[in-house]
């Protein structure tokens, strides 16, 4: 279980800390994410709601317990990831611009199946 407990907080760790530098970066509207979200054709609003969401998120991965909540949390960061790429690519940028998306929905994947696991493994120990 330790090894199990040590793959899943580095993935967990990354995720987090994605998510809230990507919110913060949203929620302050810095240059870089004004030039994107012009670029995608958002409004400013948005923005700050979806940085308020990912700081949210990465604070909710990083809570002990609360399992709900963490599928919660691993449902809404999917949901962000794919419409970040879907956004881009109907308004047709290049497939090939989003292909890096696939390391951040790599450490999505990793950290949920990592927690399932985890979980799996508690409920086992607690039946021996």
């Amino acid at each position: 279980m330790k090894k199990t407990k040590i793959i899943y907080w580095i993935f967990t760790g990354l995720l987090a800390a994605l998510m809230l530098s990507s919110g913060i970066q949203n929620f302050m509207y810095t240059q870089p994410t004004e030039e994107l979200f012009k670029h995608l054709g958002y409004p400013e609003y948005v923005a700050r709601f979806l940085g308020l969401a990912k700081i949210l998120a990465g604070i909710g991965l990083l809570i002990p317990g609360y399992p709900r909540l963490k599928e919660w949390v691993y449902a809404g960061i999917f949901y962000d990831l794919l419409g970040a790429v879907y956004s881009g690519v109907s308004i047709g940028d290049p497939i090939v611009q989003w292909l890096p998306m696939l390391i951040f929905f790599a450490i999505l994947f990793l950290s949920y199946y990592y927690h399932h696991r985890l979980l799996k493994e508690r409920l086992q120990a607690q039946r021996t």
